[in-house]
């Protein structure tokens, strides 16, 4: 009889046990259903809270960026109040040659070499243009073709341009944009320019030349660009895949996997920080369309002959200016140059430039050579061309 008993207590203990286990499931269950009501609301609470931080972190950059641009404005006027010129160069200066100079050099290596010499005169003396004319009178519209060999004629302006192009491109940016090719097979001989422009992998810049990649963005961002850099940079638009870039880097959030920056004009490091950021590579058919394909606006407000037969430049004094142009003759001077040109009607090459100038006065060699004439030219104008350009802005 104990034993019934003790039976039916046990069973009510554990009826009693299961009646709480089932209380406590549906309470649990309520509070689930209950939650699931919450996490609805929970997640559109989430969604707002998302889109005013957004709101927050664009006005907060709007503010940054006003700020900056504020700052840049009174930092100019600080400059003008204090008689200093403001920290870009508004000005350019352009070089002119004809390409026939290539055929003076015995071989292929020292046609390279004698590219690479003029390319280095250009890039010291911070030459923002170099335009190659062909004085062979042919009149020639076209820029396709290769060299052919030393003592042929011809293409002796492409293969000049090219080198120049290959040498103005940053080393990292070479492959993507020059595939090989014979004009290019002693490159190898040439020298660095070592340009702002060129920096190094580790080297902080304001400004870096780059290449939009092939890979996949998220719609609304920016492509991906290569700049030289351990990390890749996020432009704030989207371009072509294998278009060659000026980019701006943001400074802030560095330590960020993706570099951000800012697409500009290849002008801008110029015009707003007064850096040299290379010169641009054109061809002209020949001398008078240098002048008539002019790609500034205004066309070129000084120009300069170079001659033995002009007058000396110790006593030239030079008038302000936008655009600047020296023009260097070939192996027979500028009056061969002059003379092929069927669209020139003159006889005297000194016509068609403001100043006709003597850079080096009673030389001792019965010629100069063109990459010597540049080098002595540049020398000698450049002091003159800043005294003019310093005389503008004080006035």
């Amino acid at each position: 009889m104990a034993s019934v008993q003790g039976i039916q207590s046990k069973l009510q203990v554990c009826l009693q046990h299961m009646g709480e286990n089932m209380a406590e499931k549906r309470q649990k269950l309520e509070l689930a259903s209950e939650k699931k009501i919450d996490w609805r609301k929970e997640k559109q609470k989430r969604k707002e809270d998302r889109k005013k931080w957004r709101e927050e972190k664009l006005l907060k950059k709007l503010e940054r960026s006003q700020q900056q641009q504020q700052q840049t404005e009174h930092e100019k006027e600080m400059m003008v109040n204090e008689g200093k010129t403001p920290k870009g160069r508004q000005y350019t200066v352009s070089v002119v040659l004809p390409g026939s100079i290539m055929d003076n050099a015995q071989s292929p290596e020292l046609r390279t070499y004698l590219a690479g010499q003029i390319a280095r005169a250009c890039a010291i003396f911070c030459i923002d243009e170099i335009v190659i004319f062909d004085e062979t009178g042919e009149g020639s519209k076209s820029v396709e073709g290769n060299f052919e060999g030393v003592g042929k004629k011809g293409q002796a302006c492409v293969q000049l341009a090219r080198i120049l192009q290959y040498l103005e491109c940053p080393q990292y940016l070479r492959k993507s944009f020059f595939p090989k090719h014979p004009d290019l097979q002693f490159a190898g001989l040439l020298n660095p320019l070592d340009s702002p422009h060129h920096v190094r992998i580790d080297e902080e810049s304001e400004y870096r030349e780059g290449v939009v990649l092939d890979r996949p963005t998220k719609s609304g961002k920016g492509s991906f660009v290569n700049c030289g850099m351990r990390k890749e940079v996020q432009i704030d638009r989207q371009l072509q895949t294998g278009v060659r870039v000026t980019v701006k880097l943001q400074q802030e959030n560095v330590e960020l996997k993706v570099q951000k920056g800012t697409v500009v004009s290849p002008q801008h490091p110029r015009t707003a920080s007064g850096l040299y950021w290379g010169y641009r590579v054109r061809l002209a058919s020949c001398l008078s369309a240098v002048f008539t394909e002019c790609p500034f606006k205004d066309g070129y407000d000084l120009t300069i002959g170079t001659s033995e037969r002009g007058s000396s430049v110790e006593t030239v004094s030079l008038p302000d200016f936008r655009h600047a142009m020296i023009v260097f003759g070939g192996l027979k001077g500028l009056e061969a140059s002059v003379e092929s040109d069927q669209n020139l009607d003159i006889a005297e090459p000194s016509i068609l430039f403001n100043h006709y100038l003597n850079t080096c006065p009673d030389q001792g060699s019965r010629t100069i050579r063109t990459e010597e004439a540049i080098l002595i030219s540049l020398a000698a104008l450049k002091p003159r061309l800043q005294a003019a350009i310093k005389k503008a802005n004080e006035g």
